[in-house]
């Protein structure tokens, strides 16, 4: 009976673990590789998630991090909480519609 609680309670921790938002996918972008989309309707200055974890020195990237693209003509900004930075869209974005950052790296 411990067993079946173990794997009850691990396939609830799992299942909770969500890499990216719901009204996010990542797929094959015409800017660069892969990217991120909005399945959704999203807000301007609407907070995404986070992208990367400052830890003493080094720099952790989430998966929401990784999979942002750069534009010149960019519909998000990276914002800093304390050692966390977060994206945030500055722009209403459509259904379809691909995430991008402009890249002031790599110096964050």
């Amino acid at each position: 009976k411990w067993l079946s609680l173990f794997f009850y309670s691990v396939i609830r921790f799992h299942m909770k673990y969500k890499p990216l938002p719901f009204y996010l996918t990542i797929k094959k972008s015409k800017i660069h590789g892969l990217g991120l989309f909005a399945l959704t309707k999203i807000d301007k200055d609407h907070t995404i998630g986070m992208t990367h974890l400052q830890v003493e020195n080094d720099l952790i990237r989430t998966p929401l991090g990784g999979f942002i693209n750069h534009s010149e003509n960019a519909n998000c900004v990276k914002k800093m909480f304390n050692n966390r930075y977060f994206l945030k869209t500055t722009k209403d974005i459509s259904k379809g519609e691909e995430l991008t950052l402009r890249y002031e790296w790599y110096n964050i």
